[in-house]
């Protein structure tokens, strides 16, 4: 699976141990950056990781900063992309089940890398729903 990943100053570490955990996996993961945990402004990461996954050029997104908010505010601006703040594993399985989420947005100052690891695990494993669901999805894009 091609995955891609990026982060602000905050999410540094956890994006570096995920990528690393993706790829002994075997998954191929797309690094936007940022490379060290000097402050850059989200947008600048967040942008070319959701044109990635709106060009389909990979099938996830995994977003990190302090709260998560801004890098899903800012993913969330692309035709197509349904980036979710999770927090919980089970919101992870929610996103995916339900809304078809194809970008995950991680909080790195409220949750430890355990469960931010855990959480990106459900998010690529766990199938849309489709059915009900998907009726709800396709009126998402404006």
């Amino acid at each position: 699976m091609k995955i891609a990943i990026g982060c602000d100053h905050a999410g540094f570490e956890y994006k570096e141990a995920i990528k690393k955990t993706l790829t002994e996996q075997g998954h191929e993961v797309k690094d936007f950056g940022t490379n060290s945990n000097q402050p850059i402004d989200y947008p600048d990461i967040s942008h070319p990781v959701a044109l990635s996954v709106e060009n389909k050029e990979c099938e996830f997104g995994i977003l990190i900063c302090g709260s998560a908010n801004g890098v899903a505010m800012a993913a969330n601006k692309h035709k197509g992309v349904r980036a979710a703040i999770c927090w919980e594993n089970e919101l992870s399985k929610l996103a995916r089940t339900h809304n078809d989420a194809n970008i995950v947005c991680l909080p790195a100052r409220f949750i430890s890398l355990t469960l931010a690891q855990q959480i990106v695990q459900t998010f690529i494993v766990t199938q849309f729903e489709n059915g009900r669901h998907l009726v709800r999805v396709n009126k998402i894009d404006c």
